[in-house]
């Protein structure tokens, strides 16, 4: 029997998966799982569909049944900080002061909703989605004929949308940029994206900032930056992530923006690793150091971390992967679009299905595209084989992919 102690600080998808690698992979030590929420380790992306529109139980986003859970043989922490690390001692702080020793620490503390810095951004009925609490309560609310103000127009604020729409409320999109997503894809799809909530009743106004909520009758109303005001009954923030990553910082662990890591998941502690929501490291396909908020990446750095930490060589580079369901449409990017890129358009772009593929030279570095899961996995390996390419080809629908 090992005497090692692997402790994962966090319970969500990254440190479940974590977790549940640790024993594939046969280590027989203690394994110590601490997470700050009563839950064991579940998946965030129901949160903002299936679940929020009450199509679907809290206990579908865990990632393990309970009797599977229980075979891991984890010593489960719930709703339990970590406070401190000390380094030199190889010891983990709680906040109710008990401490845990380590030989490797695993840190998948993820990330939390970043908050307004505007007044009223407290007031009754205004809320974040982070969590299945916060599902709980935000579709406790979101009842038909409310009116429901989201604030930002990224992937958060667009998925509630969408199931607010379709729960029968009425929407309101405000996005402080000029277009939706803006940071994420191009302006064709943006535009792909404003036409498809706007056709489900959904009022978008762009570039448009709300400098304060206040509290009006029974509901709320938000003056905007130009001067006009929205009443609502609800809102929904969804302005982003901000890394957990001050457990780090305090610990005099690298970081920037997120804990800084390698390719093997390791911070600048070699016994110190990181994984999920919270980690920065150098993406090849993205030629540049990021976080990669995704239900991917949780899941395979995760494993990765774990099996980092036994000693197995490890080279964390996935292709980005990401989806989105809103309303009829299951959107999904695979790679890292940029404006530097030449685009390919099969299909009618005008419809909901068909594929943009971004061209460097003369290969995909990127493909994404509406309702066109079999086409974005051909896609998939031609970005990920380096194929030579010819954009005609992609093109021509009458040519199959699997051909290419």
């Amino acid at each position: 029997m090992s005497t090692e102690t692997i402790v994962i600080v966090g319970g969500g998808q990254a440190g479940g998966w974590a977790a549940q690698t640790l024993r594939t992979e046969g280590f027989k030590g203690r394994i110590v799982l601490i997470g700050d929420e009563p839950h064991r380790p579940y998946e965030r992306p129901p949160l903002s569909k299936a679940i929020l529109s009450g199509e679907a139980h809290a206990d579908t986003a865990y990632l393990h049944k309970a009797e599977a859970f229980s075979a891991l043989e984890v010593d489960w922490r719930p709703n339990v900080t970590a406070s401190a690390i000390d380094t030199k001692t190889k010891a983990l702080w709680l906040a109710n002061g008990e401490s845990v020793g380590y030989d490797k620490l695993i840190l998948c503390t993820g990330g939390r909703a970043r908050r307004l810095g505007i007044p009223g951004a407290d007031l009754p009925g205004v809320y974040t989605l982070r969590s299945l609490r916060d599902a709980a309560t935000l579709g406790d609310a979101m009842v038909a004929d409310k009116r429901l103000l989201v604030i930002g127009g990224g992937w958060i604020g667009l998925e509630v949308a969408a199931t607010a729409r379709k729960k029968g409320l009425d929407v309101t999109v405000v996005e402080a940029m000029s277009r939706l997503c803006e940071r994420t894809v191009p302006a064709e799809i943006s535009t792909y994206l404003q036409r498809l909530h706007t056709a489900h009743g959904v009022r978008i106004e762009l570039g448009a900032g709300v400098e304060r909520l206040t509290a009006s009758g029974s509901g709320l109303r938000a003056t905007l930056n130009d001067g006009r005001e929205i009443g609502c009954d609800l809102v929904l923030v969804g302005v982003g992530l901000i890394a957990n990553d001050e457990l780090a910082r305090a610990a005099g662990l690298a970081c920037d923006g997120g804990i800084s890591v390698d390719a093997q998941c390791r911070s600048s502690d070699p016994d110190i690793l990181a994984a999920g929501d919270v980690a920065v490291w150098q993406n090849e396909w993205a030629g540049r150091r990021m976080r990669l908020e995704s239900w991917q990446n949780a899941q395979e750095q995760g494993i990765a971390a774990a099996r980092s930490a036994l000693g197995i060589d490890v080279n964390h580079q996935p292709l980005p992967w990401f989806w989105s369901d809103q309303f009829d449409v299951n959107l999904q990017i695979f790679g890292m679009p940029t404006p530097k890129h030449k685009i390919v358009v099969r299909g009618d772009a005008d419809s909901n299905a068909f594929v943009m593929f971004f061209i460097d030279g003369e290969h995909v570095v990127a493909a994404l595209g509406p309702n066109s899961a079999r086409d974005l996995r051909f896609a998939r390996r031609l970005i990920e084989r380096r194929t030579h390419v010819n954009p005609a080809l992609l093109a021509d629908t009458q040519v199959p992919l699997a051909k290419l």
